[in-house]
Order: C-alpha cells, then sequence, then structure tokens
C-alpha cells in the first residue's frame, strides 16, 4: 500500500490539528476529484516501518488531536488491508487521540454498504476509525459552506456512536 502524501499539521480534514494521511487508489474517480493524482494505487511511498515511524513522530506532539485518512480512498479493500495494521499500532500507541476517515463509499447497517469493498478486515477497519466522512463528492451538490465536506450528499458520522447504537448517529449535521 502506498501513501500519497503527508500534512502534518492539517486543519482542513478534522477537527483541530491533525495530521492527514492520503492513501493512493481510488477506483471512484468522482468528477472533479480534488486529489486525481491519488487515484494511482502505485503512485507516492510504500508505507513501511520508516514511513510509519515519521507519522507517529508528527502525530506526537500534544496539539496534534489526531489522524485523518483520506486519498485515494482509505476504504478500497486493498487500502483497508494494508491500514489496518497500521491504525492498531496507532491505537496502541495513541489511545487518546482520534482517527478520521474519508472515503467515497457509503455507511450502511454497520458497514460500508457496497459489496465490493466488503473484504475480511473491514469490520476491525472501520472498529478503528472514530468519525467517518462517508459518500462520493458530487460536483452538483458541492457546498463551500459545509464543514469537512464537500457535497451535501455526504455525511460526517460518530462511527463509535453509530455502532454501539446500531443508528447512523452524525458528529456534523
Amino acid at each position: 500500500m502506498n501513501i500519497a502524501e503527508i500534512k502534518k499539521t492539517d486543519i482542513a480534514n478534522g477537527e483541530g490539528v491533525r495530521v492527514s494521511l492520503f492513501v493512493s487508489g481510488c477506483r471512484r474517480h468522482c468528477k472533479n476529484c480534488f486529489n486525481r493524482i491519488a487515484w494511482d494505487f502505485s503512485y507516492g511511498r510504500p508505507l513501511d516501518a520508516a514511513l510509519e515511524e515519521e507519522i507517529f513522530t508528527a502525530v506526537a506532539p500534544y496539539y496534534i488531536r489526531g489522524l485523518s485518512l483520506l486519498g485515494g480512498d482509505p476504504c478500497e479493500p486493498e487500502n483497508q488491508r494494508g491500514l489496518l495494521p497500521f491504525l492498531e499500532k496507532f491505537r496502541a500507541r495513541f489511545p487518546e487521540k482520534s482517527v478520521w476517515c474519508y472515503t467515497g463509499y457509503t455507511f450502511r447497517e454497520g458497514t460500508l454498504a457496497e459489496p465490493e469493498v466488503q473484504t475480511e478486515v473491514t469490520e476491525k477497519f472501520l472498529s478503528m476509525i472514530d468519525v467517518l466522512v462517508d459518500g462520493p463528492f458530487i460536483e452538483a451538490l458541492k457546498d463551500i459552506r459545509l464543514k469537512f465536506r464537500g457535497s451535501s450528499n455526504q455525511r460526517v458520522i460518530d462511527l463509535k456512536k453509530t455502532i454501539s447504537s446500531g443508528k447512523i448517529v452524525l458528529y456534523l449535521t
């Protein structure tokens, strides 16, 4: 699995100052996507031990609230499999920090709705995420007034509360 870009002090992709990790690989190809270069699964650098340590060092300061996963798309099957071991290490090392994840796929009934992205690790992968921003970017629904999302069809979901309650709990309305 490859990483397209790391933003070590980002305030646009989740609450507070965050480290944003842009994974490579996306099959959705939304019209006017802001990060087309990351559609290619082979773009960027491999997520190896050295890169993991670089990310952990960037997340460590007290003023960093957490990690945001973007892309490409973190929920592509190969990205779920690549990110899960990294997220397990992240959670062990930084239990107090949050994880936000942006995906063009849709969350429904406790998992990702689209069968093509269901894997043997999907449930565990989703359990590592605090806030999920779901749904494809739709140019016709673009609204620059929205917080943490680009189009009005996208939802900012409190994934921990949603999974425990069995119904969608929005983090932001």
